[in-house]
């Protein structure tokens, strides 16, 4: 008996059946499906670059988000410089907001959760600040960061 196998036809398909139903191809599925999250934000609608609101933003972060994450680097938690294009506004909202539940039924989350390995607390964030988190976030991603602008704010109000 002759077998007449051809890998890329035969084995392939079965390969991606395969890692699919262990949860391989999460990246992939995570783009072709953008989430909002579980959460108070159901829905987004976002305008034109607040720099005030960005600025405020960096104040929030700063003090509430700066002690595990960096916006360059890796720390406790991830990286989050280029987060707005690899998540949705809802989705980042919703993670600042609902962080525990977010991990427990987010398919994204709990990867990230499964990945650094610490569960991100509430820092007892307002859905104003949370928004404003979310614009310095739309800010750095476009534009850079806004050192410069805070360190003229803050001169100006010493005068």
């Amino acid at each position: 008996m002759k077998l007449n196998f051809q890998f890329r036809r035969d084995f392939l398909p079965l390969l991606l059946i395969g890692s699919l139903s262990i949860g391989l191809p999460h990246a992939l599925a995570e783009d072709n499906n953008p989430s909002k999250g579980v959460g108070p934000i159901k829905t987004l609608t976002l305008e034109d670059l607040n720099e005030s609101l960005a600025k405020e933003g960096k104040t929030v972060f700063t003090q509430k988000c700066g002690s595990c994450h960096k916006l360059d680097e890796r720390y406790a938690g991830p990286a989050l410089k280029g987060v707005t294009q690899r998540r949705t506004p809802e989705w980042i909202m919703n993670m600042i907001l609902n962080p525990l539940e977010m991990t427990q039924k987010d398919e994204v989350a709990k990867g990230l959760l499964e990945e650094y390995l610490a569960q991100m607390s509430f820092q007892d964030v307002s859905e104003k600040q949370a928004r404003s988190i979310l614009e310095y976030f739309r800010y750095y991603d476009t534009k850079g960061d806004i050192k410069e602008e805070l360190k003229k704010s803050k001169q100006k109000s010493k005068k």
